[in-house]
């Protein structure tokens, strides 16, 4: 297997981690909602340094590991 189908497998693996853990956790207590009228604002401060945090261990363990 080449590197780069092995890059493309890792991201299709974290996308989809990614997206089943957003559709479990949803809104984390921190982020900002403002509402006023038929306006909804929605920021995912929490989230998305959760996401960030999240994402730089995987990938730090990823290039650790394919090195």
């Amino acid at each position: 297997m080449t590197d780069i189908s092995k890059w493309l497998i890792i991201a299709g693996v974290v996308l989809i981690v990614i997206g089943l853990a957003w559709s479990l956790i949803g809104k984390l207590p921190g982020d900002i909602v403002f509402k006023k009228g038929n306006t909804t604002f929605f920021f995912p401060i929490v989230t998305s340094i959760v996401i960030s945090i999240v994402l730089s261990i995987v990938l730090s363990l990823f290039g650790r590991f394919f090195k």
